[in-house]
This record gives C-alpha cells, sequence and structure tokens, in this order.
C-alpha cells in the first residue's frame, strides 16, 4: 500500500493562501524540541515526508515549489494505560501531544521542505550509508539497570549522530531499538536525575528524535523495529513515528486485544540501485531461546515469521544483490557471564532460527548475501566458509553496553546456527560508535567502524556474501 498523498496544486504559481496562513500559524521556533520533520523510506522505496508537531493543524510541504497541505497520520492525545512489560505501578499513560503529519514525495523530486526546513531527499543509486542500532537510554527497574542518561561519555549517542551526519551519508539505516527509557530513575541517582520516562513524547524526544536531530535532516532514514518497538514496550510511539506506511487501527498497539496484529508487519524491499535492494523485516515479536509450538500465541508467532520467509524469497528475487535489516541478529553471537567467572556464547535467535530453519537449512532467501541486525550492544562481523550470507551486528550506537565481551578468537567449532561455519569474525568490545558502507561496486562495499568521537577503529570488506576485516577484534 503505498503512503497518503498531499494535495497538491500542480498549476498554482503562488503560494496558496491557505497554506500561506497555516503554516504561519503552526510554524514553531527551529529550536523548539517539539518539531522533527524526516524522510522515511517505505516499500519500493517510496519516500515519506514526516513532521511531529505542536499546533493545531498538520503545516505546508512544499516539493519542487509546489505547495500543498500534509496529511494527518495521528491526533495529539493522551492513551489509557495498557498492559506492558513493566508492572502496572511502574508504568503510566502515554502522552502523544504532537500531531503526526505525513505526505508522500513523489520520485525524482528535486526538493521538499517544510515550515522553512529542507528536506533530505533519496537517491537513485546511495552509495554512502550509515548503519546505527540501539540507540537509547537504558532506565529498567527490572535488573536494576539505570544508564546515565545525563552523562553524554555513557550516553552518547547526540554526538555519534552529529558525528555521522558530518560524514554526509545517502542513507541512513537503523536496525531497531530507538526506545529505552521505560521506567522512572530512582531517587539520588544523578546519573539520571530528571530523565523522562514511559513510552510517550517526551522519552521518545529525549531518546530518538532531540539526539538524532542533525542526522534526521542529513538524509532519508530506513527503519527497522526491535523488541523495544513491540506492543507491550514503546509500540504506541514507533507506529505513530517511525513505520513508514501508512498508519491502521487495530495494529497501532493501543489496545492489547489487538497485538497480534500490532506486533507484526510484512517485509518490504528498498531499492539501491545497480540491481541491489535492501530486504526490512520486523521481528519485533521473536523469542531468542524459541517458540513453544504448545502456546497458541507463540505458535501465532512462529507462523508468522514463517509466512514473512515466503514473502522475503519472493522480494529477493527482484534483485540480484539483497541486504537484509533486522533487530535480531540469525547468525551472530553475544556473551554473557558465567557461574565460573568465565563467559558463556550464546548463539543467533532461536525464534527466527526455528521459523526460517524449517523451510531453509540456510536460514535465508539465497539471494540474501549481507544481514545487518542489532540488539546485542557492539559491534560484530561473521562471514561464513558455508554458504551463509555474512552477518554485521551494529547495536552499539548508544544503549548501555552489554555486560560481557565477546573473546578475541572463537572456540573451535563455535557457531552461531546449525550448519554455519565460521571463517572470519571480528568485534570491537568497549566502546559506543557507528558503521558505515560505501558501494565499491553492485555486490562489494566497503566497511568502516567509528567510535563516538568519529575516529576510526576497523575497517572490512564486503564482496558478495562474503566478508573480513582487517582487525579480529578492536579493544
Amino acid at each position: 500500500m503505498s503512503p497518503p498523498s498531499f494535495a497538491l496544486r500542480t498549476g498554482a504559481r503562488l503560494l496558496p493562501l491557505l497554506a500561506l496562513l497555516q503554516a504561519c500559524s503552526a510554524l514553531p521556533p527551529l529550536a523548539d524540541q517539539d518539531f522533527s520533520s524526516f524522510v522515511v523510506l517505505g516499500e519500493n522505496g517510496a519516500a515519506v515526508a514526516r513532521v511531529l508537531i505542536a499546533a493545531s493543524s498538520c503545516p505546508a510541504i512544499t516539493i519542487d515549489r509546489h505547495t500543498g497541505v500534509m496529511q494527518l497520520r495521528a491526533a495529539a492525545g493522551t492513551l489509557a494505560q495498557r498492559p506492558t512489560a513493566s508492572r502496572p505501578e511502574d508504568a503510566k499513560p502515554s502522552v502523544f501531544p504532537l500531531l503526526t503529519c505525513d505526505s508522500a514525495i513523489p520520485s525524482g523530486s528535486k526538493s521538499a521542505s517544510v515550515l522553512g526546513r529542507q528536506l533530505a531527499l533519496p537517491r537513485l543509486e546511495p552509495t554512502r550509508i550509515v548503519v546505527i542500532g540501539d540507540t537509547g537510554c537504558r532506565l529498567k527497574k527490572s535488573g536494576n539497570a539505570y544508564q546515565a542518561c545525563n552523562d553524554a561519555r555513557q550516553y552518547p549517542f547526540a554526538r555519534i549522530a552529529a558525528s555521522a551526519a558530518s560524514w554526509k551519508p545517502d542513507l541512513v539505516v537503523h536496525v531497531g531499538d530507538f526506545h529505552y527509557r521505560e521506567n522512572a530513575c530512582p531517587d539520588g541517582n544523578a546519573g539520571c536525575l530528571g530523565s523522562s520516562w514511559g513510552y510517550g513524547w517526551d522519552a521518545w524526544r529525549d531518546d530518538f528524535f532531540t539526539p538524532a536531530a542533525s542526522l534526521l535532516q542529513a538524509a532519508p532514514w530506513v527503519m527497522a523495529r526491535g523488541n523495544h518497538e513491540s506492543c507491550a514496550r514503546a509500540g504506541q510511539g514507533y507506529w505513530r513515528f517511525i513505520d513508514p506506511r501508512p498508519l491502521q487501527a487495530g495494529r497501532d498497539c493501543i489496545d492489547a486485544f489487538d497485538d497480534q496484529h500490532g506486533d507484526y508487519s510484512p517485509p518490504y524491499a528498498v531499492p539501491l540501485g545497480q540491481d541491489a535492494q535492501l530486504l526490512v523485516i520486523d521481528t519485533s515479536a521473536t523469542r531468542w531461546q524459541g517458540f513453544d509450538e504448545q502456546n497458541l500465541q507463540q505458535k501465532h508467532s512462529l507462523n508468522r515469521y514463517r509466512a514473512d520467509y515466503q514473502e522475503l524469497e519472493a522480494l529477493s528475487q527482484r534483485a540480484t544483490y539483497n541486504i537484509g535489516i533486522n533487530h535480531h541478529p540469525v547468525l551472530a553471537f553475544d556473551a554473557v557471564p558465567n557461574a565460573n567467572g568465565g563467559i558463556t556464547l550464546r548463539t543467533g535467535d532461536a525464534g527466527l532460527q526455528q521459523a526460517w530453519g524449517q523451510l531453509n537449512p540456510l536460514l535465508l532467501p539465497p539471494r540474501i548475501q549481507l544481514m545487518l541486525s542489532g540488539h546485542v550492544h557492539l559491534w560484530e562481523q561473521l562471514s561464513f566458509s558455508s554458504a551463509h550470507p555474512s552477518q554485521l551486528v551494529a547495536g552499539f550506537s548508544g544503549t548501555q553496553e552489554d555486560s560481557a565481551p565477546l573473546p578475541a578468537s572463537l572456540p573451535p567449532g563455535a557457531t552461531p546456527a546449525p550448519g554455519a561455519i565460521v571463517e572470519h569474525f571480528s568485534s570491537w568490545v568497549g566502546g559506543f560508535g557507528y558503521m558505515t558502507l560505501e558501494r565499491s561496486g553492485p555486490d562489494r562495499w566497503q566497511v568502516t567502524v567509528w567510535n563516538a568521537q568519529g575516529e576510526l577503529k576497523n575497517t572490512c570488506r564486503v564482496e558478495g556474501r562474503k566478508s573480513q576485516c582487517a582487525l579480529t577484534q578492536v579493544q
């Protein structure tokens, strides 16, 4: 389904009086934190201009000197408290005082602006791509996990976004988990004192839209959904603010009864030119420990991901080279401390392996040569001598780092999935940052890993489904 179009007067030479009056009445100061504008790419690469604004009506948008009024996607309001991942006493209703407004940007458009602010439009063949993931500041009562959101060294997402924007990308890919401010900061904790929390606009603003502002203006975005954007968490904001497709009642995470619809959405393709494309996959409701087929809800999830595989297979036939974008890595490791004082390696997401492995022992359609994911709070690269795609993990862009680092080398025979034989492995432990991809051919990419200050930490090359990095581990 294509995104809604704006009311365009193609023959108009002058700004319509109605649009002019509306723009003037809605115009906020550009420094106002309750205003955000960006471009998100959806199905078949369709570009959608999105504006979040504290105003009584949606503003005007000007595309190639033609002006029309943006369409309302979601009205301002307070949503009744629903069951969440937190206890009821640690949650609250979600307040959304802003309008969310949309306009489709026709393919081939040369310029677009809202309230005098230029929007970054897509390129037919983007060659410079920024990849970030897991960007929010963790405030979670369960596990007593309270990140120092007030300390830019311990929560450096704003610095990372600014550095990535200065690289001048053609496209930004976010591999999921935008929102982490779930519960209130405890009294006496100076690191997060005064932090917004919950699933309303204030937490979304402070976790994503304010720190990401410079990067939102730098390039169009492709946004994958993480488990922190599931309906039991920040799903309401995800559907209002992030997803490129039209907002549908019953798939908006407002009523928990509808979560069987709101927690899922079909994959879609974003063309990159040169016979290549991105395949964006919503894996927000997977279970890393696997699905119990005797549980009706879990069986429903399993069947949804099986259906996703079939759609991925069909979408992948549209291009020779495919890069999968999802939150939960299928072909990567993470590490957890064990009782012996060492670490235990955990393998790729068992729920997705279960769903997709029943259809293909290689887990992913043969035309997918590279996977970009997050979820594990570090940077990681794997390539295989078996016919699996390379896996890159970029879950290191702001969220509190994992408690245990990956080893510098893997134990003999270690595998992230059944039958996956690791040929090359690299990781970066103990640092925040972002990743960039520069295309040097239809199926060739230069990968660079940067720290929060924009300093180069590692380089890799991708050729087809193979990848290899200069360093095996960055400390």
